[in-house]
Order: structure tokens, then C-alpha cells, then sequence
């Protein structure tokens, strides 16, 4: 993520941290986007975004907590006076790769 992008984002994420100082947002945050974007296992990340263990702890508490949720919201809201609304395309989705092992014709319609 470039700074104008992180800056966005960076008032929505938790700061009720306990413990540990968490590893650098904006590094493991990128990381997520990378292995979302990508498809790619979360062991597969590259190493320059930090542990994959850290990448998906974080994707996963996040998710439950709705961290994703409401940066979605804010980022769905019109960005400027003319009333421009940026748009989230979801509609990019990859299958499992059994998805389309089934052979023609191999599941009954009865």
C-alpha cells in the first residue's frame, strides 16, 4: 500500500492492542491484499510481508471483529463533493481447484 492508501485505512484499524506491540500494519495489511489478490496460500506469502502466520491470525481476528466490514463501509462512502463513489468489485472470485474436476454429466438430477 502507498501512503494515500494507508491513510485511508489506517483510522479504521484496532488500537486496543494488549501485550505485544503488533508487527507493522501497513506491511501485514499488504500481505493480506497480496495473498487475497493473488489466490495464493497463506504460506506462500512472500516473506517481505512478514510471517504468513501473522498475515492470516490478523486477516482472521479481523474478519471476526469487523475491522474489514467497516473499512469496506468508509470506502464505499462518496469521496469528494461531486459525490463520487468508489466501487467494490467482488465479482473477482477464484474456484478451489477440485471445482472443476467433476466430469460431465457425473452428478444425477434425480
Amino acid at each position: 500500500l502507498d501512503d494515500l492508501q494507508f491513510a485511508r485505512l489506517e483510522p479504521h484499524l484496532p488500537t486496543d492492542t494488549r501485550g505485544k506491540p503488533r508487527s507493522d500494519d501497513r506491511r501485514v495489511i499488504s500481505g493480506i491484499v497480496h495473498v487475497l489478490k493473488s489466490g495464493s496460500r497463506w504460506i506462500d506469502a512472500p516473506p517481505i510481508y512478514g510471517p504468513h502466520k501473522t498475515l492470516y491470525n490478523r486477516f482472521k481476528r479481523w474478519s471476526e471483529n469487523g475491522v474489514f466490514e467497516r473499512i469496506f463501509e468508509e470506502l464505499a462512502k462518496p469521496q469528494n463533493d461531486a459525490g463520487n463513489v468508489l466501487m467494490i468489485d467482488a465479482t473477482h472470485l477464484k474456484a478451489h481447484g477440485t471445482a472443476s474436476s467433476l466430469k460431465k454429466g457425473a452428478m444425477s438430477h434425480g
